[in-house]
């Protein structure tokens, strides 16, 4: 962070231009750093060229920052807190990966049994910036989020599930983390894994009422 330029204090605005998959990533890790300043430019790239805003090209090489980390300022879970939660347990995947139908990338197919599916997605519109934040609360309590709810995320690394947790917060909401994610679990032998498609329970927890799960 100090090669970046960074000094303790700063305001920092992190931006990718691929709807923020790869920034939001970036914008928790520095807030897990201890940064308390750290924001998104919503739309990216592509917001900031629609809006004739300038580019320059070539490297930057930045001044050597005094930047210093606090790690563990978010809060994050690890397996077996994710496999007894008690609150909504969101999955960050595409729908089909959660459903068990496709898995290009992990040991087995599937979801943690009892999470329910939010694909990360759905938390834009269709110029790649975040949906309103109104927009978001509703499609959060629609999953049975509500305020004071415990909620944790996951995705298949720990990338798009940081995406989630952004547009939480932009909704009022706050997330753990879970930063191994599916790829973690599902090498886990011992680890349940679950097929089909989850429900959302009545009274807004979590429930795998359409879960097949194996061992």
């Amino acid at each position: 962070m100090r090669r970046w330029g960074i000094n303790a204090g700063d305001t920092v605005v992190v931006y990718d231009d691929a709807g923020a998959a790869a920034a939001a990533r970036a914008w928790w890790l520095l807030g897990y750093a201890g940064f308390k300043d750290v924001q998104l430019l919503d739309g990216g790239l592509a917001a900031w060229r629609a809006a004739g805003l300038p580019l320059v090209k070539g490297a930057v090489i930045a001044s050597p920052g005094d930047a210093v980390v606090h790690f563990g300022a978010k809060a994050t879970i690890d397996a077996d807190q994710a496999a007894s939660w008690s609150g909504i347990l969101l999955d960050a995947r595409a729908g089909e990966r959660f459903r068990g139908e496709v898995e290009p990338i992990d040991p087995r197919d599937g979801h943690i049994p009892g999470a329910v599916s939010a694909p990360t997605s759905e938390n834009l519109a269709a110029d790649a910036m975040f949906l309103p934040a109104a927009q978001l609360r509703a499609r959060f309590a629609a999953l049975g989020i509500a305020p004071g709810s415990d909620v944790a995320v996951y995705c298949g690394s720990g990338v798009t599930a940081a995406h989630q947790i952004a547009a939480l917060e932009i909704a009022g909401f706050s997330a753990a983390l879970y930063p191994g994610s599916f790829s973690a679990w599902s090498n886990q032998p011992g680890r349940p894994v679950a097929t089909g498609a989850a429900e959302t329970g009545a009274s807004g927890e979590s429930g795998g009422n359409g879960d097949r799960v194996e061992g």
